[in-house]
């Protein structure tokens, strides 16, 4: 039993591993007649590429995507178009370090997957992780290129990181520019600072820490979502908690629902020209686990990075007693890059409730 895709319609299979020669995906499911280039993906992975700044990882992968099926051109397309057959895409993994692991092949990472993946398969591939290093995401990112191919421009996905350790940004000074002018794709300007300042701190200590990103979907109608077990929430928080370091979801107003009362969380409605106007958004436009109209959002925290210069104390696989630090290049914030997978994620999600409610309703 394997458990590499995801989605019911728009299905994903991603697969490859961190120091192997190559990751990618399969994404089956796809609608004939979209256009689709190799560019057209390749702008969502250099969001997401390591090496681009000094707060992220200094392996420098291109992260170049190339498309292998699944599209087809002649003069009849006008362009590349998708056929409607499985679209396989791969990334070439171009500097892997693998002999930085060597000294862990046989000890187990705390705060990593390393034991649980050995008590698991009896084997494990300890070159920066294997499956369950964030090199994976990049196939993800590459398959929410096309998912927002199948969406079309009416939907616009959006991510920001709105928390970096313990400092939060104000969202009186929210500001979707900005999130295009800082290499953290921070929404408050005033932040950036106090977030570069926290940062270097940690990192010249040899430490990381943890991040929250928020995604807004706008554009989405009313409708999407199926009660009760393919609940538009249910699935949206599934998929962002299989994005590697993800230890907590929330939907709409999420855990601070619990403090309202039901008067402030009820989201009131007027009448409108095209429906009803929501007065206040509180549920993440999902009631029923039916999207409502209004933007969905949510957030996904990150826990810190566990690959760290601190010594911690461990196990190794004969069981023994042992104290390791991790060597490599590792970002000292994981969520740093995390937006776009998220982003990605959001996208394949809302791609396959906008096929299956087509097949549904009509």
């Amino acid at each position: 039993m394997s458990h590499n895709t995801f989605g019911h319609l728009f299905r994903v299979t991603t697969w490859g591993e961190s120091h192997g020669p190559a990751l990618g995906c399969v994404v089956d499911g796809c609608p004939p007649g979209l256009k689709l280039t190799a560019e057209d993906l390749q702008i969502w992975l250099d969001r997401r590429r390591p090496g681009a700044g000094k707060f992220v990882t200094q392996r420098q992968e291109p992260d170049a995507v190339r498309i292998l099926s699944g599209v087809f051109e002649d003069e009849r397309t006008g362009g590349p178009v998708t056929t409607g057959t499985p679209i396989s895409l791969m990334i070439e993994n171009v500097d892997q370090r693998s002999k930085d692991y060597s000294e862990i092949a046989r000890a187990f990472r705390p705060g990593h997957a390393d034991y649980a993946y050995f008590a698991k398969y009896g084997v494990r591939d300890y070159r920066g992780g294997g499956r369950s290093s964030a090199r994976e995401t990049a196939a993800r990112v590459a398959a929410g290129g096309v998912a927002r191919k199948v969406l079309g421009e009416g939907v616009t996905i959006r991510a920001a990181l709105v928390q970096i350790g313990p400092h939060a940004v104000d969202r009186a000074r929210w500001d979707w520019n900005e999130i295009e002018k800082n290499p953290f794709w921070c929404p408050d300007a005033a932040m950036v600072d106090v977030w570069e300042r926290h940062l270097e701190a940690t990192r010249k200590a040899g430490s990381s820490t943890g991040a929250i990103v928020e995604v807004e979907a706008t554009g989405v109608p009313a409708g999407w979502g199926a009660p009760l077990y393919a609940k538009l929430d249910a699935e949206l928080a599934a998929a962002l908690m299989s994005i590697n370091a993800a230890k907590g979801v929330e939907i709409g107003e999420g855990f601070a629902s619990a403090a309202l009362s039901g008067e402030d969380n009820a989201d009131e409605m007027r009448a409108g020209n095209d429906g009803p106007i929501f007065l206040s958004n509180h549920a993440g436009g999902v009631l029923g686990g039916i999207s409502t109209g209004q933007p969905v959002v949510a957030r996904v925290a990150f826990k810190p990075t566990s690959s760290i210069l601190t010594p911690r104390r461990s196990v190794d696989e004969s069981g023994a007693e042992i104290e390791l630090r991790t060597k490599g290049r590792h970002d000292p914030c994981v969520g740093i890059r995390a937006a776009p997978v998220v982003e990605a994620m959001t996208a394949c999600v809302l791609a396959d409730a906008f096929l299956r409610h087509r097949g549904q309703i009509g």
